[in-house]
């Protein structure tokens, strides 16, 4: 099996002068997480979900504070754009990525014909459970960065940009793990409107109860969101026993980005698509 036979097609495109609004209305439409960024015709950049949602978060520069209907996908786009031939084996695929550090890679063959991304990696390995028989431990990763449920998003974003991170767990007052948050947790449908402001919540505040037992409501405050407010919960998790092909398995079953990984009722490591992608080496 080479590319070819494992790349995802179509690939989804956005033009360099159109607003962030629209890449995030194709994102949302097409269920996808990464655009190609064009500029008459000849492929100039790539853009993903987590690439706008870090760049709205900041503070700066100047032209955050445009809405996203005003802000061209040029200026958060990353220009260069790591490519591979659809006749290169998997594992060449892998090798790439792992080397650039990057997620997805666009298959061209005079023109773009596909890209591979991490899940068309992890469905590969569920695919050949014959071949990857590679126990968790070997592939996971033992440091687990933590925040509470409390948190506001921006910390638990810093949090992931400090550790180069792209999940952490929930913990409660107890320390007990509740829930996860991943960069998909962070997608833009969840954390920024249409103006490109990081998302809040209203909560009502109450004067203490009357004689006759009711209460009054003094204001509505607004408040950022919290951890708990976005976290994916309960935790799906996988045995620290089980091989890399089970935990690829239940990734696409679930949909998700990450398996904590259990030995009986303690959080022992994470293991991710990228890990997966590691077996196919």
């Amino acid at each position: 099996m080479n590319v070819a036979d494992i790349m995802s097609s179509p690939v989804y495109v956005i033009n360099t002068d159109e607003p962030v609004s629209h890449a995030r209305k194709l994102m949302l439409r097409h269920r996808i997480s990464t655009l190609l960024v064009l500029n008459e015709g000849k492929m100039v950049g790539i853009v993903t979900k987590s690439d706008i949602t870090n760049r709205l978060a900041q503070a700066e520069p100047l032209w955050r504070r445009r809405p996203i209907d005003q802000v061209p996908i040029k200026l958060l786009m990353t220009e260069s754009v790591i490519t591979i031939y659809p006749e290169a084996s998997i594992s060449q695929a892998v090798a790439l990525m792992l080397e650039n550090g990057v997620h997805n890679i666009p298959v061209v063959k005079n023109d773009i014909v596909g890209i591979v991304t991490r899940t068309d990696l992890v469905r590969y390995v569920a695919e050949n459970d014959e071949e990857m028989k590679t126990k968790i431990p070997k592939l996971m990763t033992e440091d687990i960065i933590s925040v509470h449920r409390h948190h506001t998003i921006n910390h638990v974003i810093d949090e992931m940009n400090r550790n180069e991170i792209e999940r952490v767990i929930v913990k409660d007052d107890a320390g007990k793990p509740v829930g996860i948050i991943s960069s998909k947790s962070l997608a833009l449908n969840l954390l920024t409107d249409f103006q490109g402001e990081l998302s809040t919540k209203n909560i009502k505040m109450t004067r203490k109860s009357s004689p006759a037992g009711q209460k009054t409501y003094r204001y509505v405050k607004e408040v950022p969101l919290t951890a708990e407010d976005i976290m994916v919960s309960p935790i799906t998790s996988i045995d620290v026993n089980e091989n890399v092909s089970a935990a690829a398995k239940k990734l696409i079953e679930e949909g998700l980005t990450a398996l904590p990984v259990s030995d009986g009722e303690d959080i022992v490591g994470i293991l991710s698509r990228t890990d997966i992608m590691k077996a196919i080496l």
